[in-house]
């Protein structure tokens, strides 16, 4: 009886594993991981610690130093740090997890220490915005320091010198964008990578990555040992049978755990996918896309089919079975809550109006599993003409002067709907170029709604969450927080200047006295040379007065004092030519005034909202 019940576990715990692993071929098959991860096998990492249960947060740090290890082959053979597409990290990170349990790493215990494809992922936020090593040379600099500590055999001696002098870059690093989390990790995988001259696969390298070698590597003259085999034959004959006996059951006792556990997850999944269904109201009238439905269409979120990136998600063209083409964007914050915040918001508040100048949302979608996580997706109309920041900074198809000006009246309409056609009254807070989407026949919509806030009659309009784009932000919102219809109005009149300019928000070259174009606008009406703040592709096409007109609205939108800014309806009837315009009032501080520009900063860069700082 014995004999066959052991027999029966063999073949259990073999078809298991077969079906387990035939899964993973499966899934990442469908999309190719640039990395390869056969040094997991070859390498020799000691391994004791992730199979003792006792110290998994050592096994933690082991398996993401591989992971590192891997990340230094990438950029030595791409010049990339990290990987540019979520599809691309995750079919990685499943490959990696894989390769691991096929060595029979604890199989619970991966999961736990790489819970999110992001380990893997380039985001804006990591580093300074460093993408390959052209951003390195350029942010980092020369960095002699590092490269005679850390090039050569870097073994216990030399380890501690050239970690610190990998600190250093990090510190410098994290001085250019105080908002970066991974620049420790970005130096030390360009030490191994690029640095180091053995390569990352080096044993002599492992210490960079703190990656313990295994015991039986080094021995005092420094050779590889090796195991007498009479000693390893005896070992073998006398264990191997009681300890796959035991193995065996363990391996069972772990898939049923595993399948608890995953029915669990399940459970919490489902709730999170109806609790996101539920914060919408149903009498807006939103559509519910099946994620199957979206990959489909979008060939399984295709390189081919990419858009954009923004602060808060990606976008990509899709086509619908019924030839429809529409634009999807898939929510990719790195907060639960936030996501949830926003994608609920965009849903509720752009679902319930309905304007020529407003980008309508066709649907949306919500996903969860126990490999990719929480997904949250926005289905839009397709703007084949991209935004208008494209236009005005990375086309060389310049807008012509009527262009602009409907562009600008456009938009001017969609914020007065916002303001003044639905009660209550909604703020877009988050105004921008970028924002600004135009269709086939070059008509301007307003987009991306996830920061926009109905006003309520009675409340305080002050808020301690200041959400927005550093530039755009109105100066009594981002140092105060208090929001009203004149914050959007303050963004618009950026807007405007942009438009009519070709100039951005924000002029970051040493060369420029006034980075701000408020106040390059500004000083130039003030000095009599208003034709110099338009753009030199429509300087002589357009009438001249009415371009002025269109400039002064914009710096009186922009002002700084909120009581001497325009309501949104008074600004397009200036546009419009129905209302004088009245003398521009004195700005009682320039924006550009170090201790004005240091405040926005400030209050900028503290904002929950990723979209602070880069765009959307």
């Amino acid at each position: 009886m014995p004999k066959y019940f052991i027999t029966i576990l063999l073949l259990s715990s073999s078809l298991l594993t077969s079906l387990y692993l035939a899964k993973a071929t499966t899934i990442n098959n469908s999309t190719s991981c640039p990395i390869d991860f056969s040094y997991i096998q070859t390498f020799p990492w000691d391994t004791q610690q992730c199979r003792d249960d006792t110290v998994p947060n050592a096994c933690c740090e082991t398996i993401k130093s591989l992971l590192g290890l891997g990340l230094a082959k990438y950029l030595k053979n791409s010049s990339n740090f990290y990987l540019p597409t979520p599809q691309l990290a995750y079919s990685c990170l499943s490959l990696f997890q894989h390769t691991l349990i096929s060595m029979s790493i604890n199989f619970p215990l991966i999961p736990s220490c790489l819970n999110s494809s992001s380990e893997l992922l380039n985001q804006p936020t990591s580093c300074a915005g460093i993408r390959n090593i052209q951003d390195w040379d350029k942010k980092a600099g020369p960095t002699p320091f590092l490269n005679s500590s850390c090039k050569g055999n870097v073994g216990l001696s030399q380890c501690s010198s050239c970690l610190e002098a990998g600190m250093k870059v990090d510190s410098h690093l994290v001085s250019l964008a105080p908002n970066s989390t991974k620049c420790f990790y970005f130096t030390i995988i360009y030490v191994a990578g690029i640095v180091n001259e053995f390569g990352p696969e080096d044993p002599r390298s492992a210490c960079i990555l703190g990656l313990p070698l295994a015991a039986s590597y080094h021995y005092d003259d420094g050779s590889q040992g090796n195991i007498n085999k009479g000693k390893i034959f005896k070992f073998v004959f006398g264990f191997f049978v009681p300890f796959f006996v035991v193995l065996v059951v363990v391996g069972l006792i772990v898939l049923y755990l595993s399948w608890v556990r995953r029915k669990k997850e399940k459970a919490l999944h489902d709730k999170f996918i109806t609790s996101v269904r539920g914060q919408v109201s149903p009498i807006a009238g939103t559509r519910w896309y099946l994620e199957t439905e979206i990959e489909r269409a979008t060939d399984g979120f295709s390189s081919k089919k990419f858009i954009a990136r923004g602060g808060n998600g990606v976008v990509y063209k899709g086509t619908f079975e019924n030839g429809v083409t529409f634009a999807v964007k898939q929510i990719t914050e790195d907060l639960d809550v936030v996501r949830d915040e926003e994608f609920c918001n965009e849903v509720e508040i752009i679902s319930r109006i309905r304007h020529r100048n407003l980008l309508p949302l066709r649907g949306c979608c919500v996903a969860s599993d126990f490999v990719r996580g929480k997904r949250r997706y926005l289905v839009y109309d397709y703007m084949p003409n991209g935004s208008l920041s494209d236009h005005l900074y990375d086309s060389k198809f310049k807008l012509s002067w009527p262009q602009r000006k409907n562009v600008i009246l456009d938009v001017a309409k969609g914020l007065a709907y916002l303001h003044y056609g639905v009660k209550p009254a909604i703020y877009h807070r988050d105004i921008k170029t970028t924002n600004i989407l135009l269709d086939s026949d070059m008509k301007a919509m307003v987009a991306d709604f996830g920061l926009a806030r109905q006003s309520t009659e009675g409340q305080s309009h002050l808020t301690t969450r200041v959400a927005g784009t550093y530039g755009y932000l109105a100066p009594e919102y981002a140092l105060y927080g208090q929001l009203t219809e004149k914050s959007d109005v303050y963004s618009f009149g950026i807007v405007i200047l942009e438009t009519m300019s070709g100039k951005k928000v924000l002029d970051t070259s040493s060369s420029s006295s006034t980075p701000l174009i408020t106040d390059l606008a500004w000083n130039l009406v003030k000095s009599g040379n208003v034709e110099a703040v338009f753009d030199e592709s429509i300087r002589e096409k357009g009438p001249k007065g009415i371009m002025e007109r269109f400039v002064h609205v914009g710096i009186l939108c922009a002002h700084v004092m909120v009581a001497l800014r325009p309501t949104i309806a008074q600004a397009l009837k200036m546009l419009e030519g129905d209302i004088d315009i009245p003398k521009l009032p004195e700005r009682p501080l320039p924006l550009s005034h170090e201790s004005f520009r240091s405040s926005l900063w400030h209050s900028s860069s503290t904002s929950t909202s990723t979209s602070t700082t880069h765009t959307r």
